[in-house]
């Protein structure tokens, strides 16, 4: 090879570098750029109500343009169900790992709901969005996102299917009715902290509300803890 050629070849490979790397901080910039319009719908729909904040204040919230926002999100409905949809992909995908690195049922079930509450608490601005200000939206109350919702809770549902077939856990309770009533307690007292001031310590809550459950859940013989 010339030196003439070796020095388009070096010169190619340069110009393909430069390339890549211009349309890598573009793709940066972007999903930056989404990523603090989510953040700020987060914080205005808590803060102000999904119905009541507008696009222009999350978008000054964002620090971008109004009409950034719609590069995005057709609209602020649309943004409310994307939000809702990334954020549950995120926690349940947390909830999973989590749980899957416990041993035994009542381990995994114990886990599953000091997680919960651990995360309302220390975001609790994404758990009203996520439990008060999406209940508002007759949208999402038809839509098929809810299956990310079926899904987080299916993380109970396992736990308990898993535990039965090990004999950790009453092999006469229904897995299903067993995830729908321990979801549909935390979602209770996630509901009842937000709106009530958030001055107790949901991990307290967390530890008592776990233990209850999982000893209703055990067999007659005590199985295994």
């Amino acid at each position: 090879m010339s030196p003439h050629s070796a020095g388009g070849a070096s010169s190619g490979k340069t110009r393909l570098s430069r390339r890549s790397a211009t349309v890598q901080a573009r793709d940066n910039k972007t999903a930056d750029k989404r990523a603090r319009i989510l953040d700020a719908a987060i914080k205005m729909f808590a803060e102000r109500g999904f119905h009541t904040a507008t696009v222009a204040e999350i978008a000054r919230a964002a620090g971008v343009a109004d009409g950034t926002i719609y590069l995005y999100f057709k609209s602020k409905e649309d943004l409310l169900l994307r939000l809702f949809d990334e954020k549950m992909t995120e926690l349940t995908a947390e909830a999973r790992a989590e749980v899957e690195g416990q041993h035994t049922a009542p381990e995994k079930l114990r886990r599953f709901i000091q997680l919960h509450l651990a995360l309302v608490e220390r975001n609790p601005d994404l758990a009203s969005v996520l439990i008060v200000e999406l209940r508002q939206s007759a949208q999402f109350l038809r839509a098929a996102d809810r299956n990310k919702l079926a899904a987080y809770a299916d993380v109970i549902g396992e736990a308990v299917r898993s535990g039965q077939e090990k004999g950790e856990l009453d092999a006469t309770v229904s897995p299903g009715t067993v995830k729908r009533a321990i979801f549909g307690a935390l979602d209770e007292l996630a509901l009842a902290w937000l709106l009530g001031g958030r001055r107790a310590s949901l991990r307290k809550t967390a530890a008592e509300v776990a233990e209850w459950f999982v000893r209703g859940l055990l067999p007659a013989d005590g199985g295994k803890s």
